[in-house]
């Protein structure tokens, strides 16, 4: 094997330029609905589970209040989010997809969906390569929680 310390032969370089050709592309597909990527990983959460707390959503996109709040913010003042504080604990703030949200979701889906078509990545190469994602993710937490 070359040798193993060459950009071109580390995992995590690899890694970080395959999700940044991916960013890319999401990008360029909501760019037409005036959403960021970060903004569309909000809404595939809410469309899963509508009515999350901003630390419930935060958990599950591994993103910290001080990025979802202004993000959430900016998605409110564009009509795909609302956010609602609880009359019992004024802390917990959740999150409910508006009526653009729902109407826009089949388009939105539609667009990444077309896009991703473009890459030529077949149904068994797509399962394959989220089972093995997942094995990384799930080895590389395993180590973190040591």
């Amino acid at each position: 094997m070359e040798d193993f310390l060459t950009l071109d032969n580390q995992l995590c370089f690899a890694i970080y330029e395959t999700s940044s050709q991916f960013t890319k592309l999401y990008s360029k597909v909501l760019h037409p609905f005036g959403i960021t990527y970060p903004q569309y990983l909000v809404l595939l959460a809410l469309w899963e589970k509508d009515g999350l707390t901003v630390k419930e959503m935060g958990e599950r996109l591994n993103l910290g209040t001080g990025t979802l709040t202004p993000m959430i913010k900016r998605m409110e003042a564009n009509g795909w989010v609302k956010k609602e504080r609880t009359n019992s604990d004024e802390r917990k703030v959740y999150v409910f997809v508006q009526p653009k949200a729902i109407e826009e979701k089949d388009a939105i889906n539609q667009s990444i969906a077309s896009e991703v078509n473009t890459c030529n990545i077949e149904l068994y190469e797509y399962e394959q390569l989220m089972s093995q994602l997942k094995v990384l993710h799930d080895k590389l937490m395993n180590r973190n929680n040591r």
